[in-house]
């Protein structure tokens, strides 16, 4: 029996220093800098190149995903934020040929989004113009333009103007000569009572096409109707001036009745002549 017990305790032994042995040479090759530099070359002689770019602009797709659910998290930030300055840093590591990688990319999403718009599934249009904007590098202003615009499209319709108010002017701002975003624009303009900003607009594209009929119309159609607005906040600020003139002058036993404005057809602009005694 004492024998058995020996050789069962040897036996342990023997077991034990293999084991520590094998996992020794484990942690060594995992903590191998030089070990994993060969897994990876010999990755990338066996595969083809455009399979390597691809992966890596997957990775890169993941990592631009990861920030903008960061952002979406933040209270401060809407759920179509952009975020340009983490765009600027991923384009700063883009081969070119990854960059048309990207783009291709971002014109499925914008492809999906016309689809969902046709359709009249326009919130989901919005997200996938959203996603073909993080995905469409910084260096494609008109496809990244397009993108603004279309989104701007599905939010007039889903009434969140001053959105997309943003999304014309940023079309705009990639695009200076994009007729559609600056129709839009001035539409959205003219639907949150910014007559003036409208009327503006309507004059840029009739710079870049004479023929534009909306334009054409609009330039004729919203003077008057700013004329209009213009002499009914005039009213409304003699009408405010008025009280408080009354309220200034009652403890002096006068009233607003002892003044009247007389205007100049010349100039436009007002004097002020005083009756002791009004009628």
């Amino acid at each position: 029996m004492g024998d058995k017990s020996e050789n069962s305790k040897m036996n342990e032994q023997i077991i034990e220093e293999l084991t520590k042995d094998l996992e020794s040479s484990c942690i060594r090759a995992n903590n191998n800098p030089a070990s994993n530099d060969n897994i990876k070359d010999s990755t990338e002689k066996n595969g083809n190149s455009s399979g390597a770019c691809s992966e890596r602009v997957g990775i890169i797709n993941d990592n631009a995903d990861e920030c903008e659910t960061g952002a979406k998290g933040d209270t401060n930030f809407p759920q179509d934020y952009i975020d340009e300055e983490s765009l600027k840093d991923r384009e700063l590591t883009l081969s070119e040929d990854e960059k048309e990688i990207l783009k291709a990319e971002a014109e499925k999403y914008k492809d999906k989004g016309n689809d969902l718009f046709k359709s009249e599934e326009y919130q989901e249009a919005i997200s996938m113009y959203t996603q073909g904007l993080r995905t469409c590098p910084l260096a494609y202003s008109k496809e990244r333009s397009i993108l603004y615009a279309n989104r701007a499209a599905a939010k007039l319709i889903c009434l969140d103007r001053e959105s997309a108010i943003s999304d014309c002017t940023k079309a705009i701002e990639l695009n200076p000569n994009y007729v559609k975003a600056y129709a839009r624009r001035a539409k959205l303009y003219e639907e949150t009572e910014k007559l003036d900003e409208a009327l503006e607009d309507f004059k840029k594209i009739l710079t870049l096409d004479s023929g534009h009929v909306e334009a054409n119309h609009a330039t004729r159609r919203l003077p008057p109707l700013i004329n209009e607005r213009n002499e009914k906040l005039k009213e409304e600020m003699l009408g405010k001036l008025k009280d408080l003139g009354n309220m200034v002058l009652k403890p002096f036993g006068l009233s607003t009745n002892n003044f009247e404005l007389q205007k100049d057809p010349n100039s436009g602009g007002y004097s002020v002549k005083f009756h002791q005694n009004p009628s």
